[in-house]
């Protein structure tokens, strides 16, 4: 059974990973900003079934350090490394300050690269590990009103195939999730913009993010396999794989969309194996080669 480390645990996605992992036998810790407020009564199930919890800021270097760090104590080591905790936006483009957009890419991008810088040595000294990420669908498309959203998982796509490339010879395996949106306490937090000046002279167009935020909303209670548990069985689906054979990119979707994320998911597979097979380094897109 693997040793699993999850950061943002207590998240929609995080917690019924967690708990489905545990019941499989594995040996779970995971990583909350703080252990009380909103977190609170998660935290108490998690430990309860026998999560290990840190407190860990991904923003912070000295937070996220010192976190995996005691991540890897309590688990007595590190398998797999899960880079889920993010934090969402939405609203028109232009309304999102410059201050806001730092803060979504603090979070879904440098973020991962903190708990990375943190826990690489460790899995690259063993010579084994696996890496897992949440992105998105859109972070594959972009869609109107997620402009920062999407272009802070596009950023992490971006930097997860450099990963997987430069980490395959150390025998560390990378595994990017796509998800369809879900119905999460996610958009509860989302960073959305304050700029009533210039929303002004949006006229009447002002008010289509909200329509269209309903329009998902009715989307989503109309779809009810389209829920935070079908991560869960795609982490667990993964985690029962031979290491390196897990596919790169999973696409989690019941909306419809997902087979067209698909179908570009493998055309830019082939792509990006003929762009490097030019420079001689196609073998790095696989694990040990």
């Amino acid at each position: 059974m693997a040793k699993v480390f999850i950061t943002g645990i207590a998240g929609g996605f995080g917690r019924p990973t967690a708990l489905a992992l545990l019941d499989r036998g594995h040996a779970v810790a995971g990583s909350v900003r703080r252990r009380g407020g909103r977190s609170a009564e998660t935290v108490a199930e998690l430990e309860a079934a026998g999560a290990g919890i840190v407190e860990m800021d991904v923003t912070d270097t000295a937070s996220t350090e010192a976190g995996v760090a005691e991540a890897i104590a309590l688990l007595g080591g590190l398998d797999v490394l899960f880079n889920n905790a993010g934090i969402g936006s939405y609203g028109i483009q232009e309304l999102m300050s410059p201050e806001d957009m730092g803060r979504v890419f603090d979070v879904n991008v440098t973020g991962v690269q903190r708990v990375m810088r943190a826990a690489l040595p460790h899995l690259r000294a063993q010579g084994r590990g696996t890496v897992l990420y949440t992105s998105s669908l859109i972070g594959r498309i972009a869609t109107p009103f997620y402009g920062t959203y999407s272009a802070s998982k596009w950023a992490l796509e971006a930097i997860v195939e450099c990963y997987r490339t430069e980490l395959s010879g150390f025998g560390i395996e990378s595994c990017i999730i796509e998800p369809g949106a879900m119905p999460t306490a996610f958009f509860d937090g989302m960073v959305a913009p304050d700029d009533p000046h210039r929303e002004a002279g949006y006229g009447p167009f002002a008010q289509v993010p909200a329509m269209s935020a309903s329009g998902l909303a009715q989307l989503l209670d109309a779809t009810p396999a389209q829920r935070p548990e079908r991560i869960a069985e795609a982490v667990v689906a993964l985690l029962d794989m031979p290491h390196g054979r897990k596919p790169f990119r999973t696409v989690v979707d019941h909306t419809g969309v997902g087979p067209q994320i698909e179908r570009y998911n493998d055309v830019l597979h082939d792509v990006t194996r003929t762009v490097l097979s030019k420079f001689g380094i196609a073998q790095m897109l696989d694990l040990n080669a």
